[in-house]
């Protein structure tokens, strides 16, 4: 018997109100389930609609399920299998090809008479189907979504049914709210709703209509039922050229008609869309001209001209519609459902990621700018490298920082505790690439440190021994050193760099480790070519040696390769150059440093070798040996942690002692930008003039580091070896190391406690400043607990717990801290802080040599200043390369206003 329609329409609609489109009584059967579009939405539009499908059909997959969140959805061959196993559903979602489609609406209207709504996703179904669908649906009372659509949703019941409305995440992305929507595009839908969500306008029903010939459910029907839901105060309809159901639809709310496609106005065949061609009168500047008229306005509203009335109107960008309908409820005195949920304002115009996985929500896609900012950007894309802005770096680092409660510093976002457990070289590119090196870089920095470590024949040497014979600290004898190797001494080595970034800036080369790279490309002019090559009277074996050792060390640089192409000795500062392009190169390409700080990083290379040669004297720096070590050995198997060991000892360390040096010189990297020796860097900076950064020294930069170095700041690292030296006299203690040493450390604890008791109750009988302060024990922030712990501390001694190392000094240190409180010489007990570890660590280091007579306390105390200066280095490093790339000229001067005169 023929259904009974609704409203005065001349065929049937059985659906009066928007409400009734999308509710949760109503089950689902979806045809094709299984299908790649299915697949993919269904289970999100299920779980979201509190398990809305009973079933889907797959012919020859009965007995299988699709799994989503809501539990499993079985499959069936046909649609009456399903119905016969009981299931009951008064929705159809058609995901068959065009030519099913037919078909399968009519095995669901000829096998259902409970069937009231059909939603057709599929597209591009034929003129004569789509009007045979029509007629079935006329016939049986059914209403029809689609085709060529992505189903319906409503926000205030939680439904969606056939299709992708509200994307992934339609809990996020449809709001409840006041506005309809009905959309010729299934995608901008969501788009819509999104946009308008973000000023504030949430949603009631949204119908994507589908773009095909035939829209069964159109203008028309939705004016019928937005008119007879309550819920609903305005719509927006997304309107694209074809067809004139918008013509014939009355509309007695307010509404925002978004009508695009101009441009399709100029073609002669259908594209997309089925959209109106040239010479037809439902193009989209017609449908502006009908819904003008409606509206009773004169124009298309823009931000920048808002023609509009209280019945609504038009917009030609999807953008606009937001603002449009702000104001035309406005005119109808009705404000937006809730608080704007953010901005459509972020439209980036340049960026970056290259080399870092950002999560989707921050891989924002790039837009054209507008003129003339895409020139300006299109140049800057040119750009090598990062440019960083300058400011006032007084007090300030963007290289370094501390936590206020950990008392742990950062270094380019890296732990020092992280750092201690990384390789040295690591440790050494850090300041400079502001990544943690791999394994082929370290190679790389190795070779490159080994060459300049012996100073056999350079005044650098000759300036170190007269410093130490005239009995300066170490680090004196390094600035000595340091002083030698100014501008000129790196001039050829940076003209190498430059001529290297130059070469292959736009060449394409993402990693300078790919020798596969075709050369053929690169054209070198014969005075670049001039600029790499040695002179006939050049006599150095280094370079040729240091490639050699390169090729043994497994390590890989295309700048090398391109070397080795010359068929002819190359110079040093070109082979010195290669490494450390190469291994700048990828944060250079990143934008992670600037090209100040990669055309600079050879002249940090060889400063840091200089100033570990400085630190063995004279007399060890031979012709093809240091120390007895023949150059080939250092150059092509040893690491920064042997050439550091042997500065210190003049002898290559075991692994077990390379391990502590490396937490050592870790643990010691920075203290942040307000250490004396950071500010002496910066200071150094600064008075050369950042802003120039071409006439900055960096072996000034350097020595103004050492020089704020002295036996108070890095020379007081002997103090704890001091005090266990003390502790550990006459015991005959064979190996720190060793767990069974058989002493008894608790007794040894307490009697030292005991005694500290009573030289705190004599110096105050006297009247005296109090007992001394005891070196590696108790700590400023680190206190007030019962039991109380310098987080570096636990930090250094987990990682000697994990590699089963053990030390002596160190527990015993972990025993006074204890005996302390027990005998009443602390309130609580104290921690056991960071130089507690770091004398422990050393003194065991040492402490075969010392005991043997190799090593004085003298020697302990340089040792221990060496060993800072070494980490500290590093540190500073950073600090002098960060000011130059962001300081200003002479900014870490103190004004007079702040500075106090002392009578």
């Amino acid at each position: 018997m023929q259904k009974s329609g609704v409203g005065s329409f001349r065929y049937y609609v059985g659906i009066g109100s928007l409400a009734q489109i999308a509710t949760r009584q109503d089950r689902v059967c979806v045809l094709n389930i299984l299908g790649g579009e299915s697949s993919s939405v269904t289970p999100v539009g299920h779980a979201y609609s509190g398990g809305n499908v009973v079933f889907g059909t797959s012919p020859g997959r009965r007995g299988q399920f699709m799994q989503t969140a809501k539990g499993n959805i079985p499959v069936y061959n046909s649609v009456l299998e399903g119905l016969e196993a009981g299931h009951r559903f008064n929705c159809g979602v058609i995901y068959l090809p065009p030519a099913a489609a037919r078909d399968g609406v009519a095995e669901l209207i000829r096998v259902n008479p409970a069937l009231e709504k059909v939603f057709i996703v599929t597209e591009k179904m034929s003129v004569h189907d789509a009007r045979e669908i029509r007629a079935m649906g006329q016939m049986n009372g059914i209403d029809i979504f689609g085709g060529n659509s992505l189903g319906v949703a409503d926000a205030w019941n939680e439904v969606r049914i056939g299709g992708a409305l509200g994307g992934d995440s339609p809990g996020e992305a449809l709001r409840k709210g006041s506005i309809a929507i009905l959309s010729n595009s299934g995608n901008f839908t969501t788009t819509i709703a999104t946009y308008l969500r973000m000023a504030g306008w949430g949603t009631t029903t949204l119908i994507s209509s589908g773009k095909d010939v035939y829209i069964h459910y159109a203008a028309p029907e939705f004016a019928f039922a937005l008119a007879n839901d309550a819920r609903s105060k305005a719509a927006v309809l997304y309107v694209e050229p074809g067809g004139y159901y918008e013509l014939d639809a009355y509309f007695t709310k307010p509404l925002v008609a978004c009508v695009v496609g101009r441009w399709k106005s100029k073609l002669t065949r259908a594209v997309g869309h089925a959209g109106a061609m040239s010479g037809g009168a439902d193009d989209a500047l017609a449908k502006e001209r009908w819904f003008m008229e409606m509206f009773g306005v004169d124009g298309i509203f823009t931000p920048e001209k808002p023609v509009l009335s209280a019945k609504g109107a038009v917009v030609t960008n999807i953008a606009h519609v937001p603002a449009a309908l702000t104001a035309v409820m406005r005119e109808n005195a009705t404000r937006p459902d809730f608080a704007p949920e953010g901005s459509l304002a972020l439209k980036p115009w340049f960026g970056s990621n290259l080399g870092i996985k950002l999560p989707q929500q921050l891989d924002l896609a790039v837009v054209a700018a507008m003129p003339p900012y895409d020139a300006q950007i299109a140049a800057l894309n040119k750009q090598i490298g990062a440019v960083i802005p300058r400011q006032t770096m007084k007090d300030c680092s963007g290289a370094s920082v501390m936590d206020d409660k950990t008392q742990v510093t950062s270094v380019h976002g890296v732990p020092v505790l992280d750092l201690a457990r990384e390789p040295l070289e690591a440790n050494f590119a850090l300041p400079l690439v502001h990544e943690i090196a791999d394994a082929n870089d370290r190679a790389l920095l190795d070779v490159a440190v080994a060459a300049e470590v012996n100073l056999v024949g350079d005044p650098a040497l000759l300036a170190a021994d007269a410093a130490r014979e005239a009995g300066n600290a170490p680090n004196t004898v390094m600035a000595a050193a340091a002083s030698i190797i100014g501008p000129k001494r790196v001039e050829r080595a940076l003209a190498c760099t430059d001529a290297l970034i130059d070469l292959f800036a736009h060449s394409g080369l993402a990693d300078a480790r790919d020798e596969s790279f075709d050369l053929r490309n690169v054209d070198v002019s014969d005075k670049t070519k001039a600029l790499f090559l040695a002179t006939q009277t050049d006599q150095d074996v280094r370079p040729a040696l240091m490639i050699k050792a390169v090729r043994a060390r497994g390590a890989k640089s295309l700048f090398l390769k391109l070397l080795e192409s010359f068929s002819a000795p190359v110079h040093r500062d070109a082979v010195l150059a290669a490494l450390a392009t190469t291994i700048a190169w990828g944060p250079l390409m990143r934008k992670r440093i600037s090209r100040i700080t990669a055309r600079t990083l050879p002249w940090y290379l060889r400063l840091y070798g200089v100033m570990i040669g400085a630190s063995i004297p004279g007399a060890q720096h031979q012709r093809g040996s240091l120390c007895g070590i023949p150059r080939d050995e250092r150059f092509e198997t040893w690491t920064m942690a042997d050439l550091a060991f042997l500065a210190m000892t003049g002898k290559k360390p075991t692994e077990a002692e390379a391990r502590p040096l490396q937490i050592l010189i870790g643990l010691l990297i920075s203290n942040g930008p307000g250490a004396i020796s950071a500010q002496g860097a910066k200071g150094a900076v600064a008075a050369d003039g950042p802003q120039t950064p071409g006439r900055v020294q960096l072996n000034k930069a350097m020595v103004g580091f050492l020089t704020h170095t002295g036996y108070s700041h890095g020379g007081n690292g002997f103090e704890g070896m001091a005090f266990l030296l003390d502790q550990f006299k006459d015991k005959n203690l064979e190996d720190p190391t060793d767990p069974k040493h058989g002493l008894d450390l608790k007794a040894m604890a307490t009697d030292f406690a005991k005694a500290y008791v009573r030289e705190k109750a004599e110096g105050k009988e006297l009247g005296t400043a109090g007992p001394r302060a005891l070196p590696g024990v108790h700590h400023p922030v680190f206190k007030g607990n019962p039991i109380n712990h310098d987080p570096r501390e636990r930090f250094i001694a987990k990682i000697m717990e994990e590699r089963g190392d053990y030390n002596i000094f160190h527990d015993f240190y972990r025993q006074l801290v204890q005996a302390l409180y027990d005998v009443g010489a602390s309130p609580y007990v104290f921690c056991v802080n960071v130089d507690a570890v770091i004398a422990a660590l050393l003194l065991a280091l040492l402490w075969k040599d010392y005991k043997s007579g190799a090593l004085g306390e003298r020697d302990l105390e340089t040792a221990a200043f060496t060993v800072f200066l070494y980490g500290r280095m590093i540190g500073c490093a950073a600090e002098i390369d960060d000011h130059l790339n962001r300081g200003r000229n002479m900014d870490t001067r103190t004004p007079a206003s702040e500075c106090r005169f002392v009578a």
